[in-house]
C-alpha cells in the first residue's frame, strides 16, 4: 500500500519536501489508516505530520471514546494532537442548517484555525476509492454533467489533499488488521438509513454481484478520465472570464459577447462570475445557469433571484451577476464648504456607500491644463461656486445642464443612453455646487460651471474608483 499512496501523491502533486502536513483523524479505519500510512512514508516525503479531531457530540460516550482513541494514537506516533469539541445539533438549529452540513462547517473551521496557528500548509482528508464510486453513482441518479463526475478531486486548492483515494475500503480495512491499529467503528455506517449508506451497503454489492464485480474500479478511472477532460474545459473557461467578464465589488459584469461562446465554456463562465460573487456554488443547479442564459435573451431590465442572496440582470443585453439589496437605497451625501477649502486648499473624501473616493484641490489657471485628460478628473470654475460643494447620489427629477447644450436634461435619460446598469445608478456620484448640478461622475459635466480663458482658480476634482 506505502508504494501506492506515494506513487498517488506524487502523479497528483500533492506534497513537497518540507511540508507540513494535517491529518482530519475521525478514529475510524480511513483516517487511521491514512495517518499510519503518512507516518510510514513521512521521511521519504520529506514531511512533519500533525492531526486535527473534532468531537461532534452526537454518539453519546462513543464521541469520547473516539477522543481518545485519537489522542493515544497521536501520543504513540509522537505527533501534535489538536482537538475540539463541538456541539454540532445546537449549531444545526442555531444556523437553520442540517447536521451535515454543521459538522463540515466546523470541521473546515478548525482546520483553517490550525493552518493560521500552528503553520501546517496541507490538509489530508481520507476520503477512498470506494467514496468516489459512491459519490459519481448519487450524482448520476441526482443528474449531472461531466463537472459532477469528476467526482472527489485528489487536490483542492492546493491545500486539501486525498492521498488514499486510489485505495479501496477492503484494502484499508486489511492494513487496519495487518498493523494492528484497531479503529473505532461508527456503527451508523453499517445501517442502510442514509441514502450514501444505501449505495454502500446495498447498490455497490448488488453491482458486483450481477453486472461487475470491479465496479468501484471502473468508476474511478471514469472520474479520472472526466478530471482530465473538465480540468481542459475549465482553463479555456477562464481565459474567456477574464475576457468578457468585469469584477467589481460584489459585482459581476458578463458582456453580452460572452454569450456566443460554445455552451461548455459559456456554463463555466457563468459559474465562476457566480463564485466571485458569493464565494460559493453550494445551491446553484444547471437549471440556474441556464436561467441566467436565458435572461439575456429577454429585455433589458429583466432580472432574476437566485440561491445565496444572489440577483441576475439583464442590462443591454450584459449581464450583472450580484448580491440582492433587500432595501431601498438610502440617501447619501457628503458636504464640504468653500470657505473650509479655501483653507485648506485640498480635501480627501472617503464616500461609503458611492463607488469611488476623491480629492479636491483648488489651483491657479495656467491655462496649460489639459481639460479632457480623464473622465473621473474634471475642473470647474472655482469662483462660481457660492457656498458648497456637495458629492451626493441621485434624487427624483435630478437635472443638468450638459457641456454645450441650452437645455437641461433628466439624470435618469442620460444614465438611459450611455446604458448604465439599474443597480449601479444608486452608487454613481453627483457632484452638485449649491443646488446646481455639475458633474455625473464619468459621463456629463455642466457648462454652468466650465473652465474658459477668463477663469482664474480652478477646483480639480478627481475620483478614485475602489477595487
Amino acid at each position: 500500500m506505502k508504494d501506492k499512496v506515494i506513487n498517488f501523491i506524487r502523479e497528483h502533486h500533492m506534497i513537497k519536501n518540507g511540508d507540513k502536513v494535517l491529518v482530519a483523524l475521525s478514529g475510524g479505519p480511513d483516517s487511521v489508516c491514512l495517518l499510519h500510512v503518512l507516518y510510514m512514508i513521512r521521511q521519504e516525503l520529506g514531511i512533519s505530520l500533525g492531526a486535527a479531531h473534532i468531537n461532534h457530540l452526537l454518539r453519546g460516550d462513543d464521541s469520547f471514546e473516539d477522543e481518545s482513541y485519537v489522542e493515544k494514537m497521536c501520543a504513540s506516533l509522537g505527533i501534535p494532537c489538536f482537538t475540539k469539541r463541538v456541539d454540532i445539533e445546537s449549531m444545526a438549529k442555531e444556523k437553520s442548517i442540517s447536521s451535515e452540513m454543521a459538522g463540515r462547517e466546523a470541521r473546515y473551521g478548525f482546520f483553517n484555525e490550525i493552518i493560521k496557528e500552528e503553520g501546517f500548509n496541507k490538509v489530508a482528508i481520507a476520503h477512498n476509492a470506494n467514496d468516489q464510486a459512491e459519490t459519481i453513482l448519487m450524482r448520476v441518479m441526482r443528474g449531472t454533467g461531466i463537472d459532477g463526475l469528476v467526482g472527489i478531486k485528489p487536490v483542492r486548492d492546493d491545500i486539501y489533499i486525498r492521498p488514499i483515494l486510489c485505495i479501496a475500503r477492503e484494502e484499508i480495512e486489511d492494513y487496519c488488521v495487518s498493523n494492528n491499529l484497531n479503529p473505532r467503528i461508527d456503527r451508523t455506517n453499517l445501517e442502510s438509513i442514509y441514502s450514501r449508506n444505501k449505495v454502500r451497503l446495498e447498490m455497490i454489492p448488488f453491482i458486483k454481484n450481477n453486472f461487475n464485480k470491479d465496479i468501484v474500479e471502473s468508476l474511478n478511472r471514469l472520474a479520472s478520465l472526466a478530471n482530465i477532460d473538465s480540468e481542459y474545459i475549465d482553463k479555456s473557461s477562464e481565459d474567456m472570464y477574464f475576457k468578457f467578464c468585469k469584477e467589481k465589488v460584489g459585482t459581476v459584469i458578463i458582456n453580452k459577447e460572452a454569450f456566443n461562446i460554445h455552451e461548455a465554456l459559456l456554463t463555466r463562465l457563468v459559474r465562476k462570475s457566480i463564485f466571485y460573487v458569493s464565494g460559493a456554488t453550494y445551491n446553484f443547479e444547471m437549471k440556474h445557469i441556464y436561467d441566467i442564459i436565458l435572461l439575456q435573451k429577454g429585455k433589458t431590465g429583466k432580472n432574476i433571484n437566485l440561491p445565496n442572496k444572489i440577483v441576475a440582470e439583464n442590462s443591454y443585453g450584459d449581464i450583472i451577476i450580484s448580491i440582492r439589496k433587500f432595501d431601498k437605497c438610502k440617501s447619501i451625501e457628503f458636504i464640504i464648504s468653500k470657505k473650509e477649502l479655501d483653507e485648506k486648499k485640498i480635501e480627501n473624501l472617503r464616500l461609503d456607500g458611492l463607488m469611488y473616493d476623491t480629492v479636491l484641490q483648488v489651483k491657479q489657471n495656467n491655462n496649460k491644463i489639459d481639460l479632457n485628460s480623464s473622465d473621473l478628473i474634471k475642473y470647474f470654475d472655482y469662483d462660481k461656486i457660492k457656498q458648497n460643494i456637495i458629492i451626493r447620489n441621485r434624487k427624483n427629477g435630478d437635472k443638468i445642464k450638459p457641456l454645450g447644450m441650452t437645455g437641461t436634461k433628466k439624470i435618469k435619460d442620460i444614465f438611459i443612453d450611455n446604458k448604465v446598469p439599474n443597480n449601479l445608478r444608486d452608487e454613481i456620484p453627483l457632484v452638485c455646487f449649491d443646488s446646481n448640478i455639475s458633474w455625473i461622475v464619468g459621463l456629463k459635466i455642466s457648462d454652468l460651471f466650465k473652465v474658459n480663458k477668463n477663469t482664474k482658480k480652478i477646483l480639480q476634482i478627481s475620483f478614485i474608483e475602489r477595487e
